[in-house]
C-alpha cells in the first residue's frame, strides 16, 4: 500500500471515529459542546502531528542530505485529501445509517467544504511536525558526532599530572643532553683560566 494512502486511511479512521465519539457525547452532555468539539479537534490535530514527525525523523535518518528525501509535502497532501474524502463519505454513512447525530448537513457539503477543512487539519500539522522531526533528528546526530570528537572529551583538555610533567621535563634535559655532547657526563673537561695578579 502507497504511504499517502495508509495515512489517508488511517487518519480517516480516526476523523470518522472522533465524529462519532463526538456526536454520542453531546447526547449526554449537551452542555459542554465547546469543550468536546475541542477535544475533538485536538485529536485528530495530534494523531497527524505525532506522524508526520516520525515521517520526518525517518526519512533524515535514511536520507541526511535534504535534497535527498523523499517529497513528505505530496505524501501528506494526498494523505489529507484521503483523510477529507473518505472520511466525509463514512461520516455521511454512519450519519445516514445510524441512529448517531454525527452533524452531517449533506454528502456534497462533505465531500467539498467538509474535506477541504479536513485536507487543511491534516496537511498544515503534518508540515510543522515533518520540519520538527528533521531538524530534531539532525541535532542529534550532530550531538552525537560532537560527543564521538576526541579533540573536544575531557581527557584531551586536562592538565598533566605531576609525574607526567615530570617526565616531561626529564624527556626535554635529556634530548638537550644528547643535542650537546658536552653535557652528556660530569666528567666532561673543563677550561683553566690563568690566576690575574691584581697588583701588576
Amino acid at each position: 500500500m502507497k504511504p499517502w494512502l495508509l495515512r489517508g486511511l488511517g487518519l480517516a479512521l480516526v476523523h470518522v471515529v472522533v465524529r462519532v465519539l463526538l456526536g454520542a457525547a453531546l447526547i449526554q452532555w449537551p452542555l459542554q459542546g465547546s469543550v468536546l468539539r475541542w477535544l475533538g479537534f485536538a485529536v485528530v490535530v495530534v494523531a497527524a502531528f505525532v506522524w508526520a514527525g516520525l515521517d520526518g525523523i525517518r526519512d533524515h535518518r535514511a536520507h541526511p542530505e535534504p535534497d535527498e528525501g523523499d517529497d513528505l509535502t505530496m505524501r501528506w497532501l494526498a494523505a489529507g485529501a484521503v483523510t477529507g474524502l473518505v472520511g466525509g463519505v463514512l461520516t455521511w454513512l454512519v450519519d445516514t445509517v445510524t441512529p448517531i447525530p454525527v452533524g452531517v448537513t449533506s454528502l456534497f457539503f462533505e465531500i467539498t467544504s467538509g474535506a477541504a477543512f479536513t485536507v487543511l487539519l491534516v496537511f498544515l500539522p503534518a508540515m510543522a511536525a515533518v520540519t520538527l522531526g528533521r531538524f530534531f533528528a539532525r541535532r542529534n546526530e550532530r550531538k552525537a558526532a560532537r560527543d564521538d570528537d576526541w579533540s573536544v572529551h575531557r581527557e584531551h583538555h586536562a592538565p598533566a599530572g605531576v609525574g607526567a610533567a615530570a617526565s616531561a621535563g626529564s624527556a626535554s634535559a635529556n634530548s638537550a643532553q644528547q643535542a650537546d655532547p658536552a653535557w652528556r657526563s660530569d666528567d666532561s673537561p673543563t677550561e683553566v683560566f690563568p690566576r690575574i695578579d691584581p697588583k701588576q
